[in-house]
């Protein structure tokens, strides 16, 4: 059965993600959105830094995209900085019918605990009206912290505590917003940004521990955050930009699922402009790595280094537009509604291998 896609939005992540639909013999590219005039136009090849034109060219008119009645949108527009428009944007495409795989809004990923059900509902009325399935992921959140774990768990005899980390040098991450507006590299260490405000951690990556208490069926009585920066002992030159002495240039911040008293699921960035910052914090394999380590009986600790073309950054974002669009026959067959990675049977790259 060949699969009806539009993909919306070509930017760091939509850009793999567009690749990646090309070369998926399930699937037919019948569209993309893109939200400037200056990409407007171009076949999705050219976007997509591939040679053979594909004959679909990009567009900024949402609502002929709409009129196709694709299958599925692969949506990895930015929404960070726009999360109810984005929401809004989700429950639009639903509405018409349309499945829908997203990178974004992170905490849709598994909302139940973390959201009120006010906010939740109409999503999933939206679904249910028009039949379709929505599902947000990626890697982290994502299949980092949620299968990964969930099959390291299954060789358990006990399970005590179950750690996931994200161990990055992010000086090659070419998302200035990101790392500037949201995560505040560069800025003074008082001066908190909109990833550190009170409540916006455990709204973004409580879900990864929730899911995970879900999945194993544990009840938790209270999702915590903190969070610890280091200043750059001197000038560090990322991004086009120079992130002066005295500022932020590491960050490491915990999402813990407590239960009588003590963590029993741990969500861990530890995110450095330079390979040399923080040392006494833990340190990645390779030039960064994500790590899930589950105590009991037995232990476990499995690092996964991640490179394209050599970059462990880059490859996170192909990592994470694949993981979406691998899961577009799944997410077109289950049931409508919101769904979840609990939800999903195991998706593969399947039909890629040469």
């Amino acid at each position: 059965m060949t699969y009806r896609v539009v993909q919306w939005s070509t930017g760091n992540v939509g850009h793999w993600a567009l690749r990646s639909i090309i070369a998926r013999p399930e699937l037919e590219l019948v569209g993309v959105w893109v939200s400037s005039e200056a990409k407007a136009g171009r076949d999705a090849a050219e976007l997509a830094g591939l040679d053979t034109p594909t004959g679909i060219t990009a567009t900024t008119d949402a609502e002929a995209l709409l009129a196709l009645k694709p299958d599925c949108i692969v949506h990895t527009a930015m929404a960070d900085d726009r999360l109810m428009e984005a929401v809004e944007d989700l429950k639009r495409f639903l509405r018409a019918g349309i499945n829908v795989v997203s990178s974004s809004p992170v905490f849709l990923q598994f909302p139940y605990g973390t959201l009120p059900s006010e906010a939740i509902d109409p999503i999933v009325e939206a679904a249910e009206a028009g039949g379709a399935s929505l599902w947000v992921n990626g890697i982290d959140p994502g299949w980092a912290n949620d299968w990964l774990p969930l099959l390291l768990t299954s060789g358990s005899e006990r399970i005590d505590r179950v750690v996931c980390s994200e161990l990055m040098d992010y000086s090659t991450y070419d998302n200035p917003k990101v790392l500037f507006e949201i995560m505040g590299f560069g800025s003074a260490l008082e001066d908190l940004p909109l990833l550190l405000q009170p409540g916006v951690l455990t709204l973004a990556w409580g879900s990864v521990v929730r899911q995970l208490a879900a999945a194993l069926d544990v009840e938790l009585d209270d999702v915590t955050q903190d969070f610890e920066r280091i200043a750059a002992p001197g000038p560090i030159e990322v991004a086009g930009r120079t992130v002066a002495a005295g500022t932020a240039a590491a960050l490491r911040f915990r999402v813990s699922g407590i239960r009588s008293g003590r963590e029993v699921f741990v969500l861990e960035h530890i995110t450095r402009l330079h390979p040399d910052l923080a040392p006494e914090w833990p340190q990645p394999t390779g030039k960064g790595c994500y790590r899930v380590e589950v105590e009991g009986e037995p232990d476990y600790r499995l690092d996964l280094q991640l490179y394209s073309d050599g970059d462990h950054a880059r490859a996170g974002l192909v990592g994470t537009a694949a993981r979406l669009v691998s899961a577009v026959p799944a997410v077109v067959q289950a049931r409508p509604g919101l769904l979840t990675a609990i939800d999903i049977p195991l998706t593969t790259g399947r039909g890629l291998v040469s």
